[in-house]
């Protein structure tokens, strides 16, 4: 087991950040509910605890407050905001509601570096989200730094190794912040940054092959990184203990079913089961335009043809998933949790119980980008490993209102030359997403010295880190025409392209 750091979540919109920003310095994090005992930290090798921020005072009725047992577990501790209000309450300081909330920037005067300002300058500019405020120092504690509202803005204990800080250094905002997590981390926890991929594959297999066995393991293959990177993992394991089953659903892009069999069974000799149940799918969407109703019978097909392929295959044990830890994150909510519950998490449509298949998730523990280098470790092709996101009802929330035949064959079209153009312009790589909807409506053209009736594309091209926002991309002019032009004269039914320049919010970046 790696060496860990905690981070006790209290609610902050920034939890995830601060676990990210320490695993970019090959250090393994973990986040924890609040009120996780000591006992369970020391058996997860916890060799440090950082304190979340969060949108709570330590006053309110409710507010969340840890074990006071982790302040006797002999680890260093960092708290963060309200993590500093947390350590004056209950490490004998005093707190009291501020006059004013503190928020924004604002300029930290460091007076004593000590081993968490090592190496930086005596002046930053930090961000400050809080609105209690530290006016006593609990006994042990000494302020080495301050801002104009707060002259506690950072507490030090060096002979506990407790910091408390008023500010969030794991924002961008805030000047040097990650060379301040860093401090804490190697200089104050002493851990060893040795949270690498090539480790994390060592001990991923053993522990596939450990909890295996001889068992056979099922996999929704999709074709996207996360359930390729999976595969990938599984199988050099457990070789061909693993077999996965990628239903052609009859929704998806130019050549995608021949590409995912050509990746897998040629090269990765991957036991690949491919169900095509194309007709069923658009026989079930025949007339139905609303999108939630769509996307439940693409969902509930989806469950019914894989539980069928499952019976042909025979006996097997373990259901695996592409689950990522974000989708842990946001579809755990323990007790009182105070963070939000943001979705229920399911990658296969959430199978029958009568199933009884134990989950396998080998990537549960890993953030977006390190599953991005995890596949490139395992020897899968960067349009794989970098491939933008795909819904999962595929084209059927890409043609707007109902689902056809003809609607689909043309959106095909015009995506596969979009998808083209990205890519031989480098485009591909620097945005989120990239795509074409089909609209239901229909434009006059012209073709030759003939007048044209036919359907709109738009294009939708965006940018964002995490999906949560997203703003639409700039493309050049010229790449704009090319796809334009070469979706008109090239794909028959098509008189018009139009681009989407709506950000997320108000708009999705899917238009259903």
């Amino acid at each position: 087991m790696p060496q860990t750091i905690a981070v006790l979540d209290f609610g902050s919109q920034y939890t995830q950040i601060i676990a990210r920003r320490i695993r970019e310095f090959q250090v393994f994090s973990k986040i924890y509910h609040f009120s996780t005992p000591p006992e369970r930290l020391r058996e997860d090798g916890v060799i440090g605890i950082i304190l979340s921020g969060g949108p709570s005072s330590v006053f309110a009725e409710g507010a969340p407050i840890p074990d006071p047992g982790i302040f006797e577990m002999g680890v260093p501790v960092l708290g963060i905001c309200y993590g500093l209000h947390l350590m004056g309450h209950l490490l004998g300081g005093k707190v009291v509601k501020g006059d004013r909330r503190e928020y924004g920037h604002g300029n930290l005067k460091i007076r004593s570096r000590g081993r968490l300002f090592k190496g930086l300058p005596s002046r930053l500019r930090v961000w400050n989200s809080h609105g209690d405020e530290l006016t006593r120092v609990p006994p042990g504690f000494k302020p080495i730094a301050s801002t104009e509202n707060a002259p506690y803005a950072v507490l030090e204990d060096r002979k506990r190794n407790f910091y408390a800080i008023q500010f969030h250094p794991e924002v961008f905002h805030t000047e040097r912040g990650t060379d301040i997590i860093k401090n804490f981390l190697i200089g104050v926890c002493g851990a060893g940054q040795d949270w690498t991929t090539r480790d994390f594959i060592k001990h991923a297999v053993a522990e596939i092959r450990g909890a295996v066995g001889k068992s056979r393991v099922i996999l929704g293959l999709s074709g996207g990184v996360d359930s390729s990177v999976a595969a990938a993992l599984i199988h050099r394991a457990i070789g061909q203990q693993l077999t996965c089953v990628f239903v052609d659903n009859g929704l998806l892009r130019k050549g995608e079913r021949e590409a995912v069999e050509s990746l897998y069974k040629r090269n990765f000799k991957i036991d690949l089961r491919v169900v095509d149940a194309s007709e069923l799918f658009l026989q079930r969407l025949k007339g139905v335009e609303e999108p939630e109703r769509k996307r439940k019978i693409i969902g509930n097909t989806f469950v019914e043809v894989f539980e069928k392929s499952l019976k042909k295959i025979g006996h097997a044990d373990f259901l695996a998933q592409g689950t990522l830890y974000p989708d842990v994150i946001e579809s755990v909510a323990i007790g009182d949790n105070p963070a939000a519950l943001i979705k229920t998490h399911h990658n296969v449509g959430g199978l029958p119980a009568r199933m009884k298949l134990k989950l396998l998730e080998p990537l549960r523990e890993l953030f977006k980008d390190e599953v991005r280098r995890l596949g490139g470790a395992l020897g899968l092709p960067r349009e794989v490993v970098w491939r933008q996101p795909f819904p999962g009802p595929g084209l059927g929330v890409r043609v707007i209102g109902a689902v056809d035949d003809e609607k689909l064959g043309i959106l095909r079209q015009a995506d596969a030359i979009l998808q083209e153009e990205m890519m031989a312009s480098g485009w591909y790589w620097k945005v989120w997403q990239s795509f074409c909807v089909f609209l239901p409506v229909k434009s006059v053209g012209v073709v030759g010295d003939e007048r044209n009736y036919a359907w709109v594309i738009a294009i939708r091209v965006v940018e964002s880190i995490d999906a949560m926002t997203a703003d639409w991309t700039r493309l050049p002019y010229d790449l704009v025409q090319k796809v334009s032009g070469r979706i008109t004269n090239e794909v028959r039914g098509v008189s018009r392209v139009v681009y989407d320049v709506s950000s997320k919010p108000p708009a999705t970046i899917e238009w259903e």
